[in-house]
């Protein structure tokens, strides 16, 4: 086990921190405090802009989305917010949460030193109910109210700079959708393929297929595709959104030409292209 002393805590990434202490930091950062620093001052010394600030704003929890934005970057540990909180004056919140935040270190580091035990069924990706407790950021510890999202992104790596102006466009405003983005909410050490479908079939009311040339080439995406497209014959329900945002130099996927798509590419709809999308996506 871990002893306190012996925590680095340079090597720990912020995810490692439980939704208690998460609480608890909001309770002292979100209260507007025209004394101490409060939660806008953590957000700009984490590199945020003034825009992304006045956004986050508008949430009841705004520090919440902050740290759900920033430990998505690679500086995101447990040793730069210790930092940037001290850089900030605020001491007394180190020093109230401290014995926190080095019990949930403790726990991380014993889950990376920790041996697989051996099961009687080795099927890693079988439907067993206790892996789908506890698989996205914000889930219930004990099972109990799994997230849900307003929709799925099902995106290729190459294509995540658009999903990251998906986030801001579609989070970040007054649309004030929850998207589901796998690199960002779902925690690791799951089976991607059983975790994708539960999310995509229980947690997310519809999927965004971002297409591209890419989109193509990509396993996952296509698995993701088919899965949702089984849940929805005819897409009756709307459950699947296909988005353009750059020329394609391959084929439309043939799978997907009987949906009705949003298209970034043409210079003529892209006023009403994030309208579009939104109002598709908060539909009941």
């Amino acid at each position: 086990m871990a002893s306190k002393s012996s925590i680095d805590h340079a090597v720990i990434p912020m995810t490692a921190l439980n939704c208690n202490f998460r609480k608890k930091l909001g309770l002292y950062l979100n209260p507007q405090n025209t004394v101490a620093a409060d939660w806008r001052t953590v957000a700009e010394m984490m590199d945020f802009t003034y825009l992304e600030i006045k956004n986050f704003e508008k949430r009841d929890y705004p520090f919440e989305k902050v740290l759900t934005e920033w430990e998505t970057r690679p500086e995101a540990t447990v040793a730069n917010l210790l930092s940037i909180l001290e850089k900030a004056e605020r001491k007394d919140v180190i020093s109230d949460l401290k014995e926190i935040i080095d019990d949930d270190c403790r726990k991380y580091l014993e889950r990376q030193l920790r041996k697989p035990v051996q099961v009687p069924v080795v099927d890693s990706c079988g439907p067993r109910t206790q892996e789908r407790e506890g698989i996205t950021l914000f889930d219930d510890p004990q099972g109990l109210i799994p997230e849900t999202f307003d929709a799925f992104i099902c995106y290729c790596q190459n294509d995540f700079q658009f999903v990251h102006e998906m986030i801001k466009q579609l989070e970040q405003t007054e649309y004030n959708l929850k998207l589901c983005v796998f690199d960002r909410d779902v925690l690791p050490g799951t089976c991607v393929w059983t975790i994708a479908s539960e999310l995509i079939e229980k947690r997310c009311k519809r999927m965004v297929v971002v297409i591209s040339d890419d989109y193509l080439d990509s396993d996952a995406c296509d698995f993701q595709t088919k899965f949702a497209l089984s849940l929805c014959p005819g897409a009756r329900t709307k459950r699947l959104i296909p988005v353009v945002y750059k020329t394609m130099k391959k084929p439309f996927p043939s799978i997907l030409r009987f949906l009705t798509i949003c298209d970034y590419t043409r210079p003529c709809t892209q006023t009403w292209f994030w309208t579009r999308l939104a109002k598709a996506l908060a539909l009941p």
